[in-house]
């Protein structure tokens, strides 16, 4: 069974690479700073994860997941992303407050209690904010790529993912109803401002919600 910090490694560069161009190699100081150590700390975990195949490392270059190191990768993906789900749905801890405690239990949950947390839940396929859970065969389901920035105006959206999950956006995301399912439209957008007002379509009655377009940014969402 590979180690926590195998993992941990594994699981942010996956991370890492979803917002790099295809077969670009992430930089060994951006790999450092993920992982909160120093450069030469990580450059020693990469040879190693390297000597065992799991990683594809050039020097100077930078690093990349093997097919093999992407599986186990999507693998603690999997037990992180259902762990947070069942610790909202059974449980009931904040959603803002549950990334941490995922991190923790994702390197001990076996693999029968995963799969009956995922038998539990139905086979869900998106985490409470809306992060897509990849199959046990290693699939992960496809995402929707526009958010409030880039979809049309005046046409109803719903929001299906949150992609900044730091605790104080979350917490204004709820306070706000601009969780996954909500269904909004979008009103007006004012580059100059930098903003985009919103209109949520359901709960109702409501106020129209000004956003800044870095905000908006982070939700991802879908025709309907």
């Amino acid at each position: 069974m590979p180690s926590k910090t195998i993992e941990n490694y594994l699981k942010n560069l996956y991370l890492e690479q979803q917002h790099t161009p295809a077969k670009d190699p992430v930089a060994m100081g951006r790999l450092a700073t993920l992982m909160n150590v120093v450069p030469g700390t990580a450059t020693t975990m990469v040879k190693a994860l390297s000597d065992s195949g799991l990683v594809a490392y050039e020097p100077r270059g930078g690093v990349r997941l093997t097919r093999g190191g992407e599986q186990l990768a999507l693998h603690v993906l999997r037990r992180h992303r259902l762990v947070e789900l069942f610790l909202v749905k059974v449980l009931g801890l904040d959603w803002s407050e549950v990334h941490d405690e995922a991190d923790n239990l994702e390197h001990a949950i076996s693999e029968k209690v995963l799969q009956r947390i995922d038998e539990y839940l139905g086979h869900p396929s998106a985490d409470p904010h809306g992060d897509p859970i990849p199959t046990a065969t290693g699939h992960v389901p496809a995402c929707d790529a526009i958010s409030l920035v880039t979809c049309p105006l005046e046409v109803p959206v719903e929001i299906t993912r949150i992609l900044d999950q730091e605790p104080q956006f979350l917490q204004f995301a709820l306070q706000a109803q601009l969780t996954p399912g909500t269904r909004v439209r979008v009103i007006a957008r004012n580059p100059q401002a930098e903003s985009v007002v919103i209109d949520l379509i359901d709960p109702s009655p409501h106020q129209p919600l000004t956003l800044s377009l870095a905000a908006g940014a982070k939700f991802l969402v879908r025709a309907v």
